[in-house]
């Protein structure tokens, strides 16, 4: 599979944009740029989760829905869902409808309600890896878990946390800007993407 493709604008881009336009733009303006925040790390967190198994592009599409349906992923109000919560949203077709991942979602939100401000955003960005790597000349070249995502992984559930595989953290590292995966040649790898 290429690890570059150029779209009509005349950019090289990561292959795995493909021709998408909300993948493009995601690629763009979000993919690979430092995130930070307990909050917009906790929606992060939530969606990664919901990812597993499936596209991202799948979690793209429906993000407007479940930021509606989880209050914008505010932790302490998703922390507050019931039992009726939990069925009205396995009953919304905007959404993953899987029970574990939606109660580990409320579960997660209860954890990080019960932190110190800033104390989520400050755990997971001490996972940011420390050592600069080469920039990934391919695909075949990006891992799918390092050291870093499984010792924040490890971190995580050790506080309760669910749904934070390494995999799962590693995706959340690129996507939050904790590493920078853009191939050579894509036009964020050469801007400096961050």
């Amino acid at each position: 599979m290429a690890s570059l493709i150029t779209a009509a604008d005349g950019r090289a881009r990561c292959a795995w944009v493909g021709d998408d336009v909300e993948y493009r733009r995601y690629h763009d303006e979000e993919w690979g740029r430092p995130l930070h925040g307990d909050r917009a790390l906790f929606e992060k967190m939530a969606l990664e989760g919901f990812q597993a198994g499936l596209s991202w592009i799948t979690i793209l599409r429906k993000r407007p829905c479940f930021r509606e349906v989880f209050a914008g992923f505010d932790p302490a109000t998703v922390a507050a869902f019931g039992a009726d919560d939990v069925e009205r949203l396995m009953a919304d077709a905007g959404i993953i409808r899987n029970r574990a991942k939606i109660d580990a979602t409320i579960s997660n939100a209860a954890l990080v309600r019960d932190m110190a401000e800033g104390e989520l955003d400050a755990l997971i960005w001490s996972y940011a890896p420390t050592a600069s790597r080469l920039r990934p000349r391919e695909f075949a070249e990006v891992p799918a878990v390092t050291p870093e995502s499984t010792a924040l992984s490890k971190a995580l559930r050790a506080r309760g946390f669910r749904f934070v595989g390494p995999t799962t953290m590693y995706a959340l590292m690129q996507s939050a800007g904790m590493v920078d995966d853009h191939v050579e040649g894509c036009w964020r790898a050469a801007s400096g993407s961050g």
